[in-house]
């Protein structure tokens, strides 16, 4: 069998931010932060988003803003499907 993982060619990720020419990322934009986090609330890493370093920091900083506002939640709880099995 073929390692598929061998034979693929990674895509080279570029900085959204820096192709739309974006100077400030706005902390009460909460729909497009959110793009960069998590299902349970953590900020995603680069390697994963593909933003360069800078744009990174920056989008980090309105993100701890933004939950500082209460724009977005810094957790979102976890619903859980084993609750009420076992004892």
């Amino acid at each position: 069998m073929a390692d598929y993982n061998q034979n693929r060619i990674p895509r080279k990720k570029y900085c959204q931010f820096c192709k739309d020419k974006v100077e400030y990322i706005d902390y009460k934009d909460a729909q497009l932060l959110r793009k960069y986090m998590t299902e349970r609330g953590k900020i995603k890493p680069r390697r994963v988003t593909g933003v360069c370093t800078q744009h990174q920091n920056k989008l980090a900083l309105a993100i701890k803003r933004s939950r500082e506002m209460a724009l977005i939640p810094y957790v979102v709880p976890v619903v859980s499907g084993r609750i009420g099995r076992g004892r």
